[in-house]
């Protein structure tokens, strides 16, 4: 098994097609996005630039994208709480999630690395 699909495992049952969905959603945005297992989770790089992760709350128990260049997104919907410089997207599996929104999130997400990388 890959360390993607024993994160998939390891997770309640509500959470799983969810993280699935969001681990498609993100790959299919760009062709230069690649996922790779760090840090105990499952990460996404845009051309060797780190781009975000999946994890879930703690506290909220709600899966949730980390950007890591977060501080450098502006959008509301995005939360700080005590990070430095990611910020992340609460996704509620019990509803359906705004694929537009995180879409256009994770947009700006790879324009940032485009940008560093230039």
């Amino acid at each position: 098994m890959l360390p993607f699909d024993i994160f998939i495992n390891k997770q309640p049952t509500h959470f799983k097609e969810t993280l699935i969905a969001l681990n498609q959603i993100i790959l299919q945005q760009n062709e230069a996005i690649s996922s790779v297992w760090k840090y105990g989770m499952p990460f996404f790089y845009y051309n060797k630039h780190m781009l975000c992760y999946l994890w879930i709350h703690k506290k909220l128990q709600q899966p949730y994208i980390g950007f890591v260049n977060g501080n450098q997104l502006h959008f509301s919907i995005l939360l700080t709480e005590k990070r430095a410089k990611m910020k992340i997207l609460l996704i509620d599996a019990e509803k359906d999630f705004p694929i537009k929104t995180i879409t256009t999130i994770l947009q700006a997400a790879i324009q940032l690395c485009s940008i560093a990388k230039t």
